[in-house]
């Protein structure tokens, strides 16, 4: 079943952009090179992005460039590995490693403070951005179209089974930032009460947006106003909600020990 779930997780489109020379190159944990780009408005919060399956960053830069100035925000997204122009064969602990870079460069090299990053996932890129959550400090999480673990997509398991990949509900319960959750009621690809079970595991969560009749891939064009409007009212909360102490409590224990950023 391993390779017919891997199959399905992870479809990476034929790459949509070439080696750009604005791109920013990171070395992973995993040995594993993979392009990112940043957006850099000048403000105070950043979203580190993760993709969906079925997409890489020439499919998304045009869009977050719109978006970012929406939302008033920096934007750091970064490549899957197996995906766009990056080496290697898409894996769960491939893409772990791939976040991890990111942060790390985000942090230590462009000089973001995890109390400025936002960890947006939208659908497989919920898997990475919650494993990132449960290891170092954020200031919060969004998940748009999440999933419960990949197994769960098909089926109505209880448990987590062994092969399982992303298994997001084992996770959500650690976290210690606020979780905001955004997910259509008719998703036909990723069914709605994922998004609601992690929301209901959550340790912090905020108040979901759960866009009526919304599918899979249409929440920003079906709620546009809605959908933006929400964001930006999350992010308005952020900037007054005190910081958990159990958060401050988590970057004093990881921080001291983050490695060092590899660039390419």
């Amino acid at each position: 079943m391993g390779t017919n779930i891997s199959k399905l997780v992870f479809q990476p489109p034929e790459p949509t952009y070439t080696k750009d020379p604005n791109l920013v190159w990171l070395r992973t944990q995993q040995n594993e090179v993979i392009p990112a780009f940043f957006i850099d408005n000048a403000k105070p919060f950043t979203l580190l992005f993760s993709h969906g399956n079925a997409e890489d960053l020439g499919m998304i830069i045009g869009y977050f460039r719109e978006v970012s100035q929406i939302l008033d925000v920096n934007v750091f997204a970064y490549e899957y590995t197996g995906y766009g122009m990056s080496t290697g064969v898409p894996n769960e602990k491939g893409l772990y490693a791939d976040i991890e870079a990111a942060y790390t460069y985000l942090t230590n090299i462009i000089g973001v403070s995890w109390s400025q990053i936002i960890l947006y996932g939208r659908s497989l890129g919920s898997g990475p951005s919650v494993h990132l959550a449960t290891k170092y400090p954020v200031r919060a999480v969004v998940l748009q179209s999440p999933v419960l673990s990949a197994y769960r997509v098909a089926f109505n398991f209880r448990f987590t089974l062994p092969g399982d990949m992303f298994a997001n509900i084992d996770k959500i319960g650690k976290l210690r930032c606020p979780v905001y959750i955004i997910h259509g009621t008719k998703d036909e690809i990723v069914p709605y009460w994922h998004g609601k079970d992690l929301y209901k595991q959550s340790r912090h969560p905020v108040e979901p947006f759960w866009v009526d009749g919304g599918g899979h891939n249409n929440l920003e064009i079906m709620a546009r106003g809605p959908f933006y409007e929400r964001f930006m009212e999350f992010l308005r909360t952020l900037e007054t909600l005190p910081i958990p102490a159990e958060l401050e409590a988590q970057a004093a224990e990881v921080l001291p020990e983050h490695p060092s950023a590899a660039a390419c």
